[in-house]
């Protein structure tokens, strides 16, 4: 087996096998705090540079409530505002991406932005008074770029620079050349399913159910397969393939045509790897594509699962082929887990459900909800508070450990 160059935090010899109590996967109050304390606070992926090449090019994100646009200037500069008229609210675009024209119109009433966020002009402006159009521009929404990736953050968080925070991944990232990458043509894939957040980031969180349910993936790289553990909130999990010729159509096809590419350092070359960022994120790489996908809490019983795909430019007949034999396996994949997420999920509202009982295999789910009792303390709690006592209570618990 390969060696590959980040340290691992081990699973200690004791430790608390149980995860977070299952009231917490259904209460409306604490899906509020999340959103309040966690999603709007923490950095969010969404997109890539290339996405946004030419001048004027923009794409959206929304995330419970809050809705941002980034956009490329005439200057070449990109910005994130907060897709919101400053007239009366409406989003200045609409859709997941497109292109402006020398300007924002916001197809409300017409209010005319530049492309770096200042306002232009209103309609018909007399109609106003007084107005300085200088207090009128669109609100700026905190962005940092990452080897080519775009992250945003709503609001002041407890995380650092992006820069900082995932610069255990900086020289990998940098191997895959991942600034160079550009879009696979196809619109971002989405699939709406009906369980909490929670429980699709605890069936990803760990690589113990790999040999049962993935089928897939053992047949690639199961013999392999590891989850390593780093500070701050990260993980990698890596399996390397072609040490056999593989059983399914699939699997066997694409270890036949995958390639190595030279630029790959030997611990990325015939690997699959998982760079996991806390709460909610994923970059995926195989030699031939780059991924990341996301888990975007809609409602306490409703997850969007989205990601996005680049490939290489000047990418080879090989490495396209292979990428669509890759996609093919994740497809199935995808299929398995999100099955999974719905058994775990529906087992939360069960009489007969008393927690789980987790392997050492499975600490990067025990890890994960610890991040999450960190910021939320009321989490901690077996038994679940009225719901109109959630929030008083985790501040209550936050002041006592600030004693």
């Amino acid at each position: 087996m390969k060696d590959f160059p980040i340290s691992s935090v081990p699973a200690p010899n004791e430790w608390d096998r149980q995860g977070l109590p299952a009231w917490t996967y259904h209460s409306s109050e604490m899906f509020a705090l999340e959103r309040e304390r966690l999603f709007l606070t923490h950095w969010q992926v969404v997109g890539h540079e290339s996405d946004v090449m030419a001048v004027g090019d923009w794409l959206t994100f929304d995330l419970l409530g809050e809705r941002a646009v980034v956009m490329r200037d005439k200057d070449g500069t990109l910005r994130a505002f907060h897709n919101l008229c400053r007239h009366r609210g409406a989003r200045v675009v609409d859709g997941a991406k497109g292109n402006c024209k020398g300007a924002i119109v916001c197809p409300f009433h017409g209010w005319v932005y530049n492309l770096d966020g200042t306002l232009r002009g209103a309609a018909q402006p007399t109609s106003f008074g007084a107005m300085n159009r200088e207090q009128f521009g669109l609100k700026p929404v905190e962005m940092e770029v990452f080897h080519g990736f775009i992250f945003l953050r709503f609001g002041p968080g407890p995380q650092p620079s992006v820069a900082t925070m995932l610069a255990a991944f900086d020289a990998d990232f940098a191997a895959y050349r991942l600034k160079d990458a550009l879009p696979v043509q196809l619109p971002a894939w989405t699939t709406d399913l009906a369980v909490n957040w929670k429980s699709v980031r605890d069936v990803d969180n760990e690589g113990y159910h790999v040999p049962m349910a993935h089928p897939g993936l053992q047949d690639l790289y199961g013999r392999s397969y590891r989850d390593l553990y780093l500070e701050g909130g990260l993980s990698v999990s890596v399996g390397y393939f072609g040490d056999t010729p593989g059983r399914g159509w699939s699997v066997r096809n694409y270890v036949k045509h995958a390639q190595a590419p030279e630029h790959l350092p030997p611990h990325l070359q015939n690997a699959w790897t998982y760079y996991g960022i806390f709460p909610n994120i994923v970059f995926s790489f195989t030699p031939e594509t780059m991924q990341f996908y996301h888990d975007i809490p809609l409602t306490p019983g409703l997850t969007r699962l989205t990601g996005k795909v680049y490939r290489q430019p000047n990418e080879s007949r090989a490495a396209r082929l292979a990428r669509y034999l890759a996609y093919r396996i994740d497809r199935h994949t995808s299929v398995e887990d999100q099955q999974l997420s719905i058994w775990s999920n529906e087992s939360m509202k069960s009489a007969a459900f008393e927690g789980f009982h987790l392997s050492d295999l499975e600490y990067g789910l025990r890890r994960h909800h610890d991040g999450l009792r960190s910021l939320l303390p009321v989490m901690t709690l077996k038994d679940a508070p009225p719901e109109t006592e959630i929030r008083s209570t985790n501040d209550k618990l936050i002041g006592q450990s600030e004693l």
